[in-house]
């Protein structure tokens, strides 16, 4: 047999005899390496697949051997932390019927069981218990693969029913098993080398689950857990999980009275004074800053002739999530009367929908469909075509805080983070081509500057490439993804690619920030556009320098997004304790004996002049339970007025977190609170 070369990721080579693995790989590099590495990534032409160490290499593949810092290491701990959780449960109630696992990896492992009875309190302490004995005994995950046949009979002798079920569902003739200790599992892999290579686990519940989701199906316990790198790692995550739900952002809304929600408008939040108060000032901030990056903002319409979204695409591309009617027909009176031309035309149905739509439907708007904007972009397009465009009127950047609206599934709204009524900071720039790179580099100071003021200072950029399903030629998605790499380039910032990860109608970079508790929310995002505006869709031109029409380029993009997701992000980053600027009571007063109250309902009067939001707390109650009342409602600055400060016309003051700043007289006061609350840029 001849040897075989694979390529490095420096681009270097290393020949290996037939058959070598990347075990063997790792090794004859280093034994280091080869104690460390726990699974290889290998692309061999377009296919790119993460392997066990132990399966064989191919001759001019490219390998990256991968250690547990690596996130599809990770995934695959999680996966063989599963059969770690199989064979515990198998050793530990013999007969446990064994089902399947999760096909993609989140954060959570997960396998369904049947014994017969439901797990208890008890059970998973025990399960958990022979799990980390299991991975004390480091035993080593062996893969086969076997003709499907065989793999019946053996999983016939072991009395495992439920496989016989999942080898039907499979189409190969051959399939792969692995096993660890005395478990035995179909499984597509991979898996770490070994058990002991799991370095912490936590299960984190049990429930019940219908066999392949069917409610008709046997009823099975779902038992989940959490792998971990070290026990560090889960030490640090459980605790950021009881912050977590400290923070919760829809804890805090009710707690600091932001807003709510009401079934009658599901996933629709309702904002209180107090939260509409920080939701304008968010806006108040951003459109301070279009001013000085050269923005202006526009008005557009709410509802649009789905002729529109068929223009743009989205019609194809989106119609599950948005919401359409038909002029001013209902659903009762529209149905009515389709049920009445349907049993008038039961045999033309030619003439049913020329009799239920008319001949004039194109004119009248009664029956025009209709759609609900769920984004800004195709309104823009009809904005821009509304004049004509000369090179020297761009670049033309048009922002515009419109509601929209997206008909999300019930299952996955939550919160703030994913509603279906919302505004974004959103805005386009119509620009020609030569233009493209400034205008990104533009919007990355932008960001910059904003992300600065809300103190998320971990800052990190993907280039999300194109996806498999997309418009547009080849040529304008390779013009789209070298402008925003090399825009990033000249700002020397550094990024990673995601693959396939771009919008169908153009690449984007994406900003993901890392809030106080280290997770990782994306924010910002700059897509560049070449469909939209082209011939096949609004066909927005410019006059060039040569007098001839040519195509504009339209960059879409967002800094904060969806105000009501990043107010949702931001309340948990900040635990509820907004900065003095943007906190939606900036003072409180709070005088303690009645010869105060005078001078206190004179010193509001005269701070609310200077633009401050300050509340004045008049209760006959005493000093620490006001000064606990603003520290529960996160007021940054708590102004204390008894009869010495009444003589000598001041307050003292005590500032959020308990601070006591002492004595200053109102003159200072003023001065100093009119500073700490001044908008940033």
């Amino acid at each position: 047999m001849t040897d075989i070369s694979v390529i490095l990721p420096d681009g270097s080579k290393k020949t290996l005899p037939h058959g070598a693995t990347a075990a063997d790989l790792a090794l004859s590099i280093s034994a280091g390496l080869a104690k460390a590495v726990v699974a290889a990534r290998v692309k061999l032409g377009a296919k790119t697949e993460v392997r066990d160490l132990q399966a064989p290499l191919v001759d001019g593949a490219q390998v990256w051997l991968l250690k547990l810092d690596d996130k599809d290491a990770q995934d695959i701990m999680r996966h063989s932390a599963e059969h770690v959780l199989a064979t515990a449960v198998c050793r530990l109630f013999p007969g446990a019927q064994v089902t399947m696992g999760p096909r993609d990896h989140g954060k959570e492992f997960y396998y369904d069981f049947d014994i017969g009875r439901p797990f208890t309190p008890e059970d998973l302490e025990r399960i958990e218990a022979e799990m980390q004995k299991l991975i004390t005994e480091d035993k080593p995950f062996i893969r086969r693969e076997v003709p499907k046949p065989q793999a019946r009979e053996e999983f016939k002798q072991l009395g495992q029913k439920y496989k016989d079920q999942i080898l039907d569902w499979i189409p190969d003739d051959n399939v792969t098993i692995y096993q660890n200790h005395d478990f035995t599992d179909l499984c597509r892999g991979p898996h770490l080398p070994s058990t002991g290579r799991i370095k912490a686990v936590k299960l984190t519940g049990v429930a019940g689950a219908y066999w392949r989701g069917d409610q008709s199906r046997e009823m099975l316990q779902r038992i989940s857990g959490q792998a971990f790198t070290s026990k560090d790692e889960m030490t640090k995550h459980f605790a950021q999980l009881e912050e977590a739900k400290k923070r919760d952002h829809r804890k805090l809304g009710k707690e600091l009275e932001l807003f709510f929600f009401d079934p009658l408008a599901p996933a629709s939040p309702f904002f209180l004074p107090r939260g509409a108060l920080v939701y304008n000032k968010l806006v108040e901030y951003v459109r301070k800053l279009y001013v000085k990056y050269g923005y202006d903002e526009v008005v557009t319409p709410q509802i649009f002739d789905t002729k529109l979204f068929k223009t743009s695409g989205h019609y194809d591309n989106y119609e599950e999530n948005m919401y359409f009617g038909y002029g001013g027909l209902s659903l009762r009176k529209l149905n009515g009367l389709i049920r009445q031309v349907a049993e008038d035309n039961k045999d033309n149905k030619d003439l049913f929908a020329k009799d239920v739509f008319g001949d004039s439907a194109e004119e009248d708007v009664e029956w025009r469909e209709f759609g609900v904007k769920p984004m800004n972009c195709p309104g823009h397009c009809i904005l821009y075509a509304h004049s004509l465009h000369s090179h020297r009127d761009l670049p033309m950047r048009i922002a515009d805080f419109g509601r929209l609206h997206r008909f999300e599934k019930g299952g996955v709204t939550h919160g703030l983070a994913r509603v279906r009524t919302f505004s974004q900071d959103d805005a386009h720039i119509f620009c020609t081509p030569d233009q493209v790179q400034a205008e990104i580099v533009s919007f990355v100071n932008l960001l910059d500057e904003v992300y600065r003021a809300f103190e998320f200072n971990d800052v990190r950029i993907r280039l999300a490439t194109r996806p498999e399903k997309r418009a547009g030629s080849d040529a304008d998605w390779d013009r789209a993804e070298k402008a925003l790499e090399e825009a990033l380039m000249g700002v020397k910032r550094e990024f990673t690619f995601s693959p396939g990860e771009g919008a169908f109608y153009g690449p984007k970079l994406e900003f993901h920030v890392k809030d106080a508790l280290e997770r990782s929310w994306q924010l910002g995002t700059i897509q560049v556009d070449y469909v939209l505006p082209g011939p096949d869709r609004f066909a927005l031109t410019f006059i060039n320098r040569e007098g001839a029409k040519d195509q504009v380029v339209m960059l879409h993009r967002a800094i904060l997004g969806s105000l009501e997701r990043f107010l949702g992000v931001y309340l948990e980053h900040i635990g509820g304790k907004f900065p003095a600027w943007l906190a939606p009571e900036q003072a409180r007063i709070l005088p303690i004996t009645d010869e105060a109250m005078s001078y206190a309902n004179e010193l509001r009067a005269r701070l609310l002049a200077r633009g401050l939001r300050v509340d004045l707390d008049a209760r006959q109650e005493k000093l620490g339970f006001k000064v606990r009342e603003a520290q529960l409602m996160q007021v940054p600055f708590a102004l204390v007025i008894g009869n010495k400060e009444v003589a000598d016309k001041g307050v003292t003051v005590r500032q959020r977190g308990g601070k006591d700043l002492g004595f200053m007289a109102e003159d200072a006061l003023t001065a100093f609170i009119v500073k700490e609350c001044t908008m940033p840029g």
